[in-house]
């Protein structure tokens, strides 16, 4: 209720400053002149400063986004607007988040949680990149592209250096599963249209820049297209994939009970599964002797193993293992059967370990080997089965209220994204501070911040579940970033004939994102310290560009 009443508030002094900016009145004059009145009022009608709002009193002046939203040439009045808009998309963010979480509690992963709710999270920021450059004369949009470059480059750096390292910190550590570090990989593999677009200037060619915009264009959106598929099929292969490790999981059990039963001599001296005992031992499994083992026996199997460590319905582990030893779909193993089962899986053993033959008792250490090893790849990829499945109550009304916040998000980012553009710009020219810099640390923190409190309280958590999802949707975020905006960025160029002069912007993008994608990429666990690594490349990336745009003259 606060949140609406202040937005009704906002509103309410946004119409008030747009009537007052065309509204007429008399001033106070000092000089004598011959139409002076008794009062000391003057006649002559002037337009009235908009409130408290003062304006410059020079030849420059603003024009109305709209032609009736108010505008300025101060800095106060500017950095004002710059505040109220920035809310507003800040509020649309906020909406499209709140709306995809309702649709994904309702609808579920795959088409929705894959493909449409990435587009919604990033459909604030890509819409101010296409306002940036979609008015105005042509020398008028490659001014104010600049505003889209810094949202591009500033939204990526915020999310994979202050939140990144915000995260850390709040989670005093983090551990990730596997999904996160491939979900890094594929932030990195996404900068391949930025590398594509600037080999141009890297190979100092001119003639070639309008070709590179459209070939890096094409690459965005098919990388773009990719990544929606894998996110559509990601929960299916995620869980196949655990599925398997918790088979693998079971597999290593069995083969560790094996080896304790046999004394030893599961394998032959030369390495071979030794059949005798693995026969011997099919028979000390076969309870009611009949020469086959059922799912009941295999379950009885399992139980006896005790595999506490992981969740594991033994129902279906039995059934599992007993379409993986079945050959003759009967559903009962024979001694054959369960022998060829038994010795395809020491060969599997032993090609995971690295395993050298040697005789002795010695011959059968790497099955624990195998056994740990299956146990840190069920816990690296993450189980979900413990999570608690609640349904939506009244899903009708939920459904619609998803679409109404979606729709209501997506109508406030189109309406204000150009104001606040122009904002940002005029703001610049007021104080002589280049675009980029002002739209790559503020409007940020106007379409992210939804994002980044949502991460630092799942962050704050401290269990690896919530951190995986953080910073999967930390490293999503910002591979939308580098195709779906990239690509609107690119369309703009390309279409309206622009300059791609954005060398320094595009390579503190790289340094960051392959940096921080190549950290994450090959490690699940983030000390305390790793954030420094984060934190630094802020400032850095800052500074970088300015010394290369403005010292060294690149752009």
């Amino acid at each position: 209720m606060a949140k609406k009443r202040f937005l009704y508030s906002v509103f309410v002094f946004i119409v008030i400053l747009a009537i007052a900016g065309v509204g007429w009145s008399r001033f106070i004059t000092e000089s004598s002149h011959s139409d002076l009145v008794s009062d000391g009022i003057n006649n002559a009608q002037t337009k009235s400063p908009l409130l408290l709002i003062k304006r410059l009193r020079a030849s420059e002046s603003c024009e109305n986004t709209y032609g009736f939203l108010p505008c300025t040439t101060t800095v106060v009045g500017n950095l004002f607007l710059i505040i109220v808009y920035g809310y507003l998309m800040f509020l649309a963010a906020s909406y499209l988040s709140d709306g995809s979480e309702l649709l994904l509690a309702i609808l579920g992963p795959g088409l929705i949680g894959g493909l449409f709710l990435p587009i919604l999270g990033a459909l604030p920021d890509a819409m101010l990149i296409l306002v940036s450059g979609l008015s105005g004369s042509k020398e008028t949009a490659q001014s104010q592209v600049l505003v889209g470059m810094g949202l591009l480059a500033g939204s990526t750096v915020m999310l994979l250096t202050l939140l990144w390292g915000s995260c850390v910190v709040v989670g005093s550590g983090i551990s990730t599963d596997i999904w996160t570090s491939y979900a890094a990989r594929i932030m990195v593999i996404s900068v391949i249209p930025f590398i594509i677009v600037q080999l141009p200037q890297i190979l100092h060619s001119s003639s070639g820049r309008h070709l590179a915009v459209l070939i890096a264009f094409i690459v965005s959106v098919a990388l773009l297209i990719s990544y929606c598929l894998y996110q559509v099929f990601q929960p299916w292969i995620q869980q196949r994939r655990l599925e398997y490790a918790k088979h693998k999981h079971v597999i290593s059990g069995i083969l560790k009970y094996l080896k304790k039963h046999s004394l030893g001599k599961l394998l032959k001296d030369d390495g071979e599964p030794n059949e005798d005992i693995i026969k011997r031992l099919f028979k000390q499994i076969d309870a009611d002797k009949d020469g086959h083992l059922s799912i009941p026996e295999l379950r009885a199997l399992i139980i006896g193993i005790e595999l506490e460590e992981i969740d594991l319905n033994r129902d279906d582990a039995a059934e599992k293992l007993m379409k993986d030893f079945d050959q003759s779909n009967d559903n009962l193993l024979n001694e054959e059967e369960f022998v060829e089962g038994i010795k395809k899986w020491l060969y599997e053993a032993k090609r995971s370990t690295d395993y050298v033959p040697f005789s002795g008792s010695h011959t059968l250490r790497y099955i624990d080997g195998f056994h740990k090893q299956a146990r840190q790849e069920h816990i690296l990829l993450g189980d979900a089965s413990d999570d608690v499945i609640e349904g939506v109550e009244n899903p009708k009304w939920t459904s619609i209220k998803a679409v109404l916040m979606l729709l209501l998000g997506t109508a406030i980012a189109a309406a204000f994204a150009d104001p606040l553009v122009d904002a940002v710009q005029n703001f610049s020219s007021a104080t002589s501070i280049p675009s980029f810099f002002i739209s790559f640390i503020a409007l940020p923190l106007a379409t992210n911040s939804s994002e980044a409190v949502s991460a630092l309280i799942f962050a704050s958590r401290k269990k690896k579940k919530t951190a995986s999802l953080t910073f999967s949707e930390i490293y999503g975020a910002a591979t939308m970033n580098n195709i779906l905006c990239l690509s609107v960025f690119l369309a703009l160029v390309y279409v309206r004939h622009l300059t791609w002069d954005f060398s320094a912007e595009v390579l503190v993008i790289l340094i960051v994102c392959i940096v921080m994608g190549l950290f994450a990429s090959f490690r699940t666990t983030f000390p305390l310290w790793t954030c420094s690594v984060a934190f630094v490349l802020y400032p850095f990336s800052l500074v970088l560009v300015y010394v290369l745009d403005y010292v060294f003259g690149w752009s």
